[in-house]
C-alpha cells in the first residue's frame, strides 16, 4: 500500500497546497512516460491479434514500474509538478484502456466501465473550480491508489479466466471479481473524499459557505 499523500484527515483544516518543483527530466517521470507510451501497444494487443499473454506482460510492466517510480521520487527526493500529473495520468489510461478492451470483448459489463469512467469525469469537473480560487490539481489520495491497484490487480486475472476452463481460470475468477468490487467501492469512496477536499478549499476561500454560486452548508 503506498503511503499517504499528506492529504488533511476528515476534520482538519485545509490549507493551500504547496507547489512540487517544477523538474521534468527525472527518473521517476521517465518511468511514467515508459508507462504512457505502454498504453497503445497494451490496448493493440488486447483488441488486434487478441495476444492476452504479451498484453498481461505490458501491464505487470507498467505496475512495477508505477511502484517504482514513487518509491524513486521519494528515496532521491525527485517530486516534480509534472510526475504529480504524469503517474496519476498514465494509471487511469492504463484503466480505460483496459476497461474498452474489456467491455468490447464482454470480459466486464458496459456499467461497471461507465462508473469507473463516470467518477473521473465528475472529479474533471472541479479542475475549473480548483483553477478559478488558485489551486492545482490535488494530490491523489492514498485511497485512490489503492483501488488503482486492485483493478490493475483485478484486470489480469478477468483476461486470465475470460474464456478458459480448468482449475487455474476456476480461481482466477472470483479472485478477479473481489479486486474488480474492491477497486470499484475504494474508487468511488476515493472520490467522494476529494469531493469534500475541494469543497473544504473553496469554502475556505469563500466565507459565505457557497462554491461557484451553490450553498454548500
Amino acid at each position: 500500500m503506498p503511503p499517504s499523500t499528506g492529504e488533511p484527515a476528515a476534520g482538519e483544516p485545509v490549507g493551500r497546497v504547496e507547489p512540487a518543483p517544477d523538474r521534468a527530466l527525472t527518473i521517476p517521470n521517465v518511468l511514467s512516460v515508459l508507462r504512457l507510451l505502454g498504453v497503445p501497444v497494451f490496448l493493440w494487443l488486447l483488441l488486434g491479434p487478441h495476444a492476452d499473454g504479451w498484453a498481461l506482460v505490458v501491464l505487470a510492466v507498467s505496475g512495477a514500474t508505477d511502484y517504482l517510480d514513487g518509491k524513486i521520487a521519494r528515496a532521491l527526493h525527485q517530486t516534480s509538478r509534472i510526475g504529480i500529473l504524469l503517474d496519476p495520468a498514465a494509471d487511469r489510461l492504463y484503466i480505460f484502456a483496459t476497461l474498452l478492451a474489456f467491455v468490447l470483448r464482454d470480459v466486464v459489463p458496459l456499467w461497471l466501465a461507465a462508473a469507473v469512467v463516470g467518477r473521473d469525469a465528475l472529479l474533471a469537473l472541479t479542475l475549473p473550480v480548483l483553477k478559478r480560487h488558485g489551486y492545482g490539481p490535488l494530490p491523489v489520495h492514498y485511497l485512490g491508489k489503492a483501488a488503482t491497484f486492485n483493478l490493475l490487480y483485478a484486470f489480469p486475472l478477468l483476461l486470465l479466466a475470460h474464456g478458459h476452463s480448468g482449475p487455474v481460470a476456476g480461481l482466477a475468477r472470483p479472485i478477479g471479481y473481489a479486486f474488480t468490487g474492491w477497486g470499484v467501492a475504494l474508487y468511488a469512496w476515493s472520490g467522494a473524499l476529494y469531493l469534500v477536499q475541494v469543497t473544504r478549499l473553496v469554502r475556505a476561500e469563500d466565507p459565505s459557505g457557497a462554491v461557484d454560486g451553490v450553498a454548500t452548508g
